[in-house]
């Protein structure tokens, strides 16, 4: 992992969502140097769910050896930003480094995400970023070596990070336009960059999407708590200085002269699962892998679900508690189900008995590749040739269902 250095000993960074996460483990990283941290988050009591508030982040932060601000802020609050930025500077006298950090999430469709929930994003992702950014650009004019860093992707304009999930995209490119607008505004004068992970981050928030065991398949938050800091110990002038551009963490960290990833890994040597935004290149070239003698036959979708009905079970039934159906298209056409909402579980061909909560719709190679073990859904899906529509949490869920089958020996 890098080492600190002391080169934030003694600035101020003001972390929106600082409370749990990546904000968190940001703001830790750099308490470890002596610096300031300003905790802008909206929870100040316990989440029945997610760990941690303003004030236990606060805690650790002195604990690491910083000092720091609690402050009570949803970013959708024009009052609460500002109040909170006048007590940053009249507490520690200035703001050296902005992390725009806090962000909503709603992975649906155009049809199935409500005008409540795109509001919401916008508001957050957007708007947050904007207004926050706004009212601290004052400060950081007066900062020696001033820096905004936006959790935000690359705007990359290929139509599949669009299709599944408008309104998200939509409200999280915004961040990244404030990026692009804001550093030649200020260019200069304050660093603006974005940092984006390559891979899923284990977080609080991604056990609730992804459910159990997905954070096998993720990186620690340290992974972007290490890259930030990287970021922010670069000067403002020189050939060092970066501004205007959208990082990737291990980029940066290999920059920076890292080469062994796996630290990060939650589970070292597991596959990970990229994260959104990120164009991954797969192997598109049919496996070669041949089936098992006893389960060869004219019809592997019907074999699959053969195999499938031998791993349902009321526990599955209880820890997914969602009806798929997969639409076919391809050698062998044609609607399927796994119901795992109710009893021991349904699965077969034709339409779910009930409403599906997720339709996913791909060739049928890709089904058998799938539920060979060859190909993870969220593969599948970030790689576009999977299209999901509805609950995106329960397509992830569906690779436990997956490794159940691979015990059996599909």
């Amino acid at each position: 992992m890098l080492q600190n250095t002391g080169a934030l000993a003694g600035r101020t960074l003001f972390v929106t969502g600082a409370s749990r996460g990546i904000g968190r483990a940001i703001a830790l990283k750099a308490a470890r140097d002596g610096a300031n941290v300003v905790v802008a988050a909206k929870t100040a009591e316990a989440h029945p769910k997610l760990p941690g508030t303003i004030y236990t982040a606060a805690r650790e932060i002195e604990e690491a050896g910083g000092k720091a601000l609690a402050c009570v802020v949803d970013v959708r609050d024009e009052e609460q930003i500002r109040s909170a930025v006048e007590q940053a500077v009249a507490k520690f006298g200035g703001i050296d480094i902005l992390v725009n950090n806090a962000s909503a999430i709603n992975l649906t469709g155009t049809l199935g995400t409500t005008m409540k929930k795109v509001d919401l994003m916008l508001a957050v992702n957007l708007r947050g970023t904007y207004l926050t950014s706004k009212l601290c650009i004052p400060h950081l004019l007066k900062s020696s070596n001033p820096h905004i860093l936006n959790l935000s992707p690359p705007l990359n304009l290929n139509p599949m990070w669009f299709k599944n999930h408008t309104a998200y995209t939509m409200a999280k490119y915004g961040m990244s336009m404030c990026v692009l607008g804001m550093a030649e505004e200020f260019r200069g004068q304050i660093s603006v960059n974005a940092l984006w992970p390559k891979t899923a981050i284990q977080t609080a928030a991604m056990d609730m999407l992804g459910g159990e065991g997905i954070e096998r398949q993720c990186r620690k938050a340290d992974i972007m708590a290490d890259a930030a800091y990287s970021v922010f110990s670069r000067p403002l002038a020189g050939p060092a200085h970066t501004t205007g551009h959208f990082m990737i963490d291990e980029d940066i960290l290999r920059e920076a002269g890292l080469g062994d990833m796996e630290v990060y890994a939650v589970e070292p040597g597991h596959p990970l699962m990229p994260d959104f935004f990120l164009d991954v290149e797969t192997d598109d070239t049919p496996s070669s892998k041949a089936l098992p003698s006893s389960t060869k036959t004219s019809n592997p979708i019907e074999e699959t679900f053969a195999l499938i009905r031998t791993v349902l079970s009321q526990d599955l039934v209880q820890s997914t508690k969602g009806v798929y159906q997969f639409d076919l298209s391809g050698e062998h056409t044609g609607s399927w189900f796994v119901d795992l909402k109710q009893g021991a579980g349904l699965a077969g061909q034709g339409l779910p008995p009930s409403p599906p909560d997720v339709v996913m719709s791909m060739d049928s190679a890709l089904f058998s590749r799938m539920f060979r073990g060859e190909l993870k859904p969220t593969m599948a899906f970030m790689t576009g040739k999977l299209r999901i529509q509805g609950d995106m949490t329960l397509a992830i869920k569906l690779e436990k269902m997956m490794a159940a089958m691979s015990k059996s020996k599909l």
